[in-house]
């Protein structure tokens, strides 16, 4: 590779950075040319990017970015390395894991994500990473907190309204003349004649 290759991979690296605030670093070293297909057309079909490069390049573009920034992902650097690029935060864990579970293997290993800022380290972060919420859950779920209170008025009212119907049914019963049933004819007793 000459130096102009490498320096245009280092700028579309550094574009790819820049364009996400999500990337996973996993090693596909062990994997076959057929399952690296499979998992780059999973990848395209969930829209997130894949990228296969050199680890001294990775880490140039890094380190002409902000080299401060990404300093926690630079030991993740070694073995073969494809770079996951996505908006969504946990896709690609997501990814990762579902592959997995249909090989039947430990491979791809995540090596280390950067998530929003954050770095995760190590392979047994993935299972955490699945179970980040997106922003769009994140806003659900703030909401649904919101709206928790307006929903509890509400039914509040609702009762009310029902409550203030049966009083005034109870009230219009108890107003109402009650009718005289007619008495009861009294049982007469016959005297038993005495001997």
């Amino acid at each position: 590779m000459t130096k102009q290759e490498k320096n245009e991979v280092i700028d579309i690296l550094k574009g790819k950075f820049n364009q996400y605030n999500n990337f996973y670093i996993t090693d596909t070293e062990s994997l076959t040319v057929a399952q690296i297909t499979k998992l780059r057309r999973v990848c395209f079909d969930k829209q997130v990017e894949m990228k296969v490069a050199k680890n001294t390049l990775i880490k140039k573009a890094l380190e002409g970015i902000d080299a401060e920034k990404y300093a926690g992902v630079y030991d993740s650097l070694h073995k073969v390395t494809a770079l996951l690029f996505s908006e969504n935060p946990k896709e690609p864990a997501l990814i990762l894991s579902s592959f997995r579970k249909e090989s039947k293997g430990e491979k791809p290993e995540l090596k280390a994500a950067f998530i929003n800022g954050d770095v995760f380290v190590g392979d047994n972060q993935l299972v955490a990473l699945t179970k980040i919420k997106t922003k769009n859950e994140l806003i659900g779920e703030v909401i649904g907190l919101l709206q928790a209170p307006i929903q509890r008025v509400l039914g509040a009212l609702q009762n009310k309204d029902a409550a203030k119907a049966v009083e005034e049914v109870v009230a219009a019963v108890a107003e109402a003349p009650v009718a005289e049933t007619p008495a009861a004819p009294e049982a007469t007793t016959d005297e038993a004649p005495t001997a």
